[in-house]
């Protein structure tokens, strides 16, 4: 019988338990995406509190966009040194650390791009922004897969466990595979096979730079829940199986961004609301796959999730909300599995100057 406290193996990493945190906006970067003392804090308690793996907040790879404030970034090689603080800390405790690399596109502050760019697949309006990015060219493209690349073997010498690419949400690499944000007429534009170009050669890009063993995972929307004309689980499917093939340690499975429709996707939940919402496509995945699966979304009672751990080929176990809570929660979960989280979902942690639980401000 699989336990959540299970030590494990995951391309070649030695992780503690099953859990980890799921990438976390934590706005605690400076003005220039490097890292704080705050920002060493936040960790260095997630990891005392016994999160397994922890995965960062999403890292800027390029300066040409607009980042949110207190957000990180690896764009060149001034960051390794500061980043190489911070994965000593974790490490410290016992603990992994993947970085989350991304770009954001259109899902940015839109008074605040004077002298940025605002990147899409195509010239469409988003719908959660109301922001008008400008149509990527190839030069756009390869210079973003290049970033991403140039990152993630950053992140490396820097001392990170692995990387992650994030594919969900509706940022640029999501927005690829969307077929209402893409409506190019060239390879990377059309059916899904074109649409999958870019998150495929990002991928190949990024394993270029870091060798065949380090860990590269990614987190992706298995639907965009937009009543039909955003990504389907069918094509979400297709992606997973080729990032597979060629090569991908974890798939870590989520959905919807602020474009989905207000009756799909949860985005706003009650404490009382569905635990564990992308488990179904989830286990899909996990049954026709070779790649671990990794599972977020109202993950938050360990008996209901040691059931689904054992009743399914579900690897892994992600959180978020919760640990900003309490970021100790594993270890509380360790000591008394039947220990209720105290996050009621209210989805008040996110603020611009900083992720912070409104149960824990004085």
């Amino acid at each position: 019988m699989k336990s959540l406290f299970d030590q494990t193996k995951l391309a070649g990493l030695q992780l503690k338990n099953r859990f980890m945190r799921s990438a976390t906006y934590d706005g605690a970067a400076d003005s220039e995406g490097k890292v704080t003392d705050e920002l060493c804090r936040i960790y260095k308690t997630l990891a005392q509190g016994e999160v397994g793996t922890i995965i960062t907040g999403l890292t800027a790879v390029t300066d040409r966009e607009q980042s949110y404030p207190g957000q990180m970034a690896i764009y060149d090689d001034t960051y390794i040194a500061g980043y190489k603080k911070l994965t000593d800390v974790v490490h410290a405790y016992g603990a992994q650390i993947i970085l989350q690399l991304a770009c954001v596109g259109s899902q940015c502050i839109p008074n605040a791009l004077e002298g940025k760019v605002m990147w899409g697949p195509s010239a469409i309006e988003d719908i959660g922004y109301s922001t008008h990015p400008q149509e990527m060219t190839k030069e756009d493209i390869r210079f973003v897969q290049d970033a991403f690349g140039k990152g993630a073997l950053r992140a490396k010498q820097a001392g990170f466990d692995g990387v992650q690419l994030h594919g969900a949400h509706g940022y640029l690499l999501s927005k690829f595979l969307n077929p209402y944000y893409n409506q190019r007429t060239d390879e990377y534009g059309g059916h899904i096979e074109n649409r999958a170009r870019m998150v495929l050669e990002t991928y190949q890009a990024v394993r270029q730079k870091v060798g065949p063993e380090y860990p590269v995972l990614i987190k992706i929307n298995c639907d965009d829940f937009m009543n039909e004309s955003g990504l389907s689980f069918e094509e979400c499917k297709y992606v997973c199986r080729r990032l597979s093939e060629l090569g991908m340690d974890a798939i870590e499975v989520s959905g919807g961004s602020r474009s989905s429709a207000r009756n799909k996707g949860p985005s706003r939940l009650s404490k009382r609301g569905p635990q564990s919402y992308f488990a179904d496509y989830a286990a899909e995945l996990a049954r026709e796959l070779p790649v671990p699966i990794i599972l977020v979304g109202g993950n938050r009672e360990p008996e209901a999730l040691t059931r689904l751990i054992n009743e399914t080929q579900i690897e892994y176990i992600s959180l978020s909300r919760t640990l900003i809570s309490e970021p100790g929660l594993i270890r509380k979960w360790r000591e008394n599995p039947v220990y209720e989280a105290k996050c009621g979902y209210c989805n008040k942690c996110y603020n611009p100057g900083g992720t912070k639980c409104i149960l824990n401000q004085k």
